[in-house]
C-alpha cells in the first residue's frame, strides 16, 4: 500500500484539507499522513468547510514532521512554498510533488469573505487531490 505525506508549514489548514481529500479519493488504497514544520492545531474553519463537502476532519491532529521520520513514504506532497523551502532534511526515497496553495488562514475581511477564501482554497486542493490519486494510486 502506498504511503503519502502531505507537508505544510503549520499542519492546520491546507495539509489537513489535502489529507481529508486524499483519504476520500484513495478510498483505503493508500495510507495518508499530514504534518507541518510546526504544529498549529487543526483550524476550525478548515473543519467547517470540509464538513460542508461531506468530509469529516474533526478527528485529525496537527503533527510535526519529526513524528514520521521512520516511515518510508512513497510520495511527499508539499502544499506551500514555505514548507518546500524550509523543510528540514527528510530522509526518504519518496517521489516529491509540490503545489503552492494560498493560505486561507491569512485572509482578512468579513467572516463571510474569510470563509469564501477557505472554500476557494478547498476547491483547488480537492481538484489537485483527485487528479493526484487518479494518476498515482
Amino acid at each position: 500500500m502506498k504511503k503519502i505525506l502531505v507537508l505544510c508549514t503549520g499542519n492546520s489548514c491546507r495539509s489537513q484539507i489535502a489529507e481529508g481529500y486524499l483519504r476520500h479519493f484513495a478510498n483505503n488504497k493508500a495510507e495518508i499522513y499530514s504534518a507541518g514544520i510546526e504544529t498549529h492545531g487543526v483550524n476550525p474553519k478548515a473543519i467547517a468547510i470540509m464538513k460542508e463537502d461531506g468530509i469529516d476532519i474533526s478527528k485529525h491532529t496537527s503533527n510535526n514532521i519529526n513524528e514520521y521520520l521512520n516511515i518510508d513514504f512513497d510520495f511527499v506532497i508539499t502544499v506551500c512554498d514555505n514548507a518546500k523551502e524550509s523543510c528540514p532534511y527528510f530522509p526518504t526515497k519518496a517521489m516529491k510533488f509540490h503545489q503552492n496553495f494560498p493560505d486561507p488562514a491569512k485572509t482578512t475581511g468579513t467572516e463571510e469573505e474569510i470563509m469564501q477564501q477557505f472554500r476557494e482554497v478547498r476547491e483547488m486542493i480537492k481538484v489537485y487531490c483527485q487528479k493526484f490519486v487518479a494518476e498515482n494510486i
